[in-house]
């Protein structure tokens, strides 16, 4: 092979792992979603199609921010910046928020966006409570992105006009976008992305509430015998769709493994060792039961492993 195919092999970007094509599939897919009704209008199926996809780009931008899609500084830069249009929010959020907050505390007592923060109701799972978590969440994580943006500001000059740069692609593409018709710009930007990301701060009452967020320490967490309760995990559709986004327990013990992995890793390593009522098949039948049908029936309801006296 000659020096100058060398030389393109390396400027071409590599994907780490075959299954993120599907990620750039929904990548793809989202802004000709929007491009197309902006074009000819509103048409159900399709929005429904984008809405759903908004789901897909909040657990992508949780992915990429664990394990970077690329080898390369520049891809990944580049889909960082690709993934704060889609998200309407930028993507370094991530870092503070989740990787520096609620994987390191692991629902604790110290984990601040935790769901049963005695002044947001305490110890919740039904439908209010999902409803409102991520304004609560936003509540107490706002503050710390500003804090850590501060202290970036001062240690690393350079990652906070990345950041920066983030929220002026973010704020400038909704001011063009609503510049050149509101109305559209409302309905198939703005909507779709408020929805997702409504759905991925409420993704984290869904997994956690009435789970058991004592902390365990380290050795604990590696023993076969020990239960890990502080998530609940989805073994339905959700998995194949959104990148196995339901196997919350695996991914917490290997935060930095690849989604394509978690399958294998939570059948063979930790479906046997959380409480069976954490386990649940699909995502819909499981809101259905304890969001809607719980509204009647108290049996529907979930009930929490954790003692009322350990909820702080």
């Amino acid at each position: 092979m000659s020096p100058a195919s060398c030389s393109r092999r390396r400027l071409l970007p590599r994907l780490r792992h075959v299954r993120d094509w599907q990620s750039l599939a929904y990548m793809a897919a989202f802004p000709l979603l929007v491009a197309w009704q902006w074009m000819y209008g509103f048409h159900w199926l399709l929005y429904g199609l984008l809405l759903f996809l908004t789901l897909g780009v909040g657990v992508m931008h949780h992915n990429h921010t664990h394990l970077r899609m690329w080898h390369g500084r520049w891809a990944n830069r580049a889909t960082d910046y690709w993934l704060t249009l889609l998200q309407g929010h930028p993507t370094f959020v991530f870092w503070p928020a989740h990787v520096g907050n609620h994987h390191r505390f692991r629902h604790g007592p110290r984990d601040i966006a935790r769901t049963y923060r005695p002044e947001f109701g305490g110890d919740t799972n039904h439908l209010w409570g999902y409803l409102v978590h991520p304004l609560q969440a936003a509540w107490v994580l706002y503050p710390l992105f500003i804090d850590w943006l501060a202290r970036l500001r001062v240690h690393g000059p350079g990652a906070f006009r990345y950041c920066m740069g983030q929220y002026a692609l973010w704020l400038s593409s909704w001011a063009g976008l609503l510049l050149l018709d509101w109305r559209k710009a409302l309905l198939f930007v703005i909507v779709p992305q408020l929805h997702g990301l409504h759905w991925l701060l409420a993704t984290n009452y869904l997994q956690h509430a009435h789970a058991d967020g004592r902390p365990l320490s380290r050795a604990q967490r590696k023993s076969p015998g020990t239960a890990l309760n502080y998530a609940r995990n989805f073994e339905g559709l959700v998995n194949p769709l959104l990148f196995n986004i339901g196997l919350h327990t695996a991914h917490h013990e290997h935060p930095q493994t690849h989604w394509s992995e978690l399958t294998r890793l939570h059948a063979a390593h930790y479906r046997s060792r959380v409480h069976p009522k954490l386990n649940e098949g699909g995502l819909l039948p499981y809101m259905g039961r304890v969001f809607v049908l719980g509204l009647f029936w108290r049996r529907a309801r979930t009930q929490p492993l954790m003692p009322p006296e350990s909820v702080q």
